[in-house]
Order: structure tokens, then sequence, then C-alpha cells
């Protein structure tokens, strides 16, 4: 087994608390509404705090039809989340697990920067390469645009 972490960053134009309440405080509801290839997402065990398994459900016909993850961490003071995807397509028989952290702060414009960390932990001898972590990045980059432009829209909803 290996361990492969690869840390980046994103930026958005809105303050840190108001993406971290729409994206991790409310992730069911938008991340449901604004991704367009996901079909559902749902708390199968807890009340969205640590400990709380999330499965979110994909649309039919695509690469992926679903992922477990077991949150860790909601700290809404320090604006940092920890998670783990636990199951899903994702895995497959190369990863046991990908450990996510996810840190939300002021950048100098006023918006925010927010830096994620993930851990693959791998089956056997395989090795995680940056072109396979930049396919799962780009997705969430996509999933934080989205939800920027709908904080953008709706500048009342989570401020």
């Amino acid at each position: 087994m290996g361990v492969y972490t690869f840390t980046h960053e994103t930026t958005a134009s809105v303050a840190p608390s108001t993406l971290f309440k729409a994206l991790v405080i409310d992730f069911n509801k938008l991340g449901s509404e604004l991704a367009p290839d996901v079909k559902s997402i749902e708390n199968v065990e807890g009340d969205g705090g640590p400990g709380t398994i999330k499965k979110i459900t994909f649309v039919e016909g695509g690469p992926i039809k679903y992922l477990k993850h077991k949150i860790h961490v909601v700290d809404d003071k320090n604006l940092v989340t920890k998670y783990s995807l636990i199951e899903g397509d994702v895995l497959g028989d190369k990863l046991e697990t990908i450990n996510y952290e996810g840190k939300f702060e002021a950048s100098e414009n006023g918006g925010c920067v927010c830096t994620t960390t993930s851990e693959y932990h791998t089956k056997g001898d395989y090795v995680v390469t940056e072109e396979e972590h930049n396919v799962g990045k780009e997705k969430a980059n996509d999933l934080i645009k989205a939800i920027e432009t709908y904080l953008l829209a709706n500048p009342s909803v989570y401020a």
C-alpha cells in the first residue's frame, strides 16, 4: 500500500464563510442542484456532522454510479472540513480510500482561497499519477465555480 498526496488551491470571489456554508454545510442541497451529473445527495447515516456518511448518486449513463463520503470534521469557526471517500466506482481495485482536507481562507481581493489536500491510499504497489488526480480536481473546481456563480447571483442566500 502507498500514500500519495496532492494539494491545490482554487479561488472564488465570495467570502470564505459564504463558500464554506454553501459547499460544506448545505452540500446535499446545492450539489444536487448545481452539478449536472449528480442525481441526488443524501445522508445515509448521521446528521451532516462528524461521523455522517453521505451518498452521492450520479445520473445514469455516466462513468460513475455513486460515491460514499464519511465526514470527519466540519469546523465552521476555522472553515475546515475533513472527509474520506470510502466507497464507490472511483476506488475500483486500485484505491482503498481517498482522504480530503479543505481549508477556506480570505484572499486579498475579498474573496476566498480554498486549499484542498487529497491523500490517496492505494492497494498493492499502485501509483497515483498527477494526471489521475487532475481528473477529480477538475470536477471539484467545476463544482466550486458553479456554486460561486450561484452565490454571486444570490448574494443574500448564505450571507
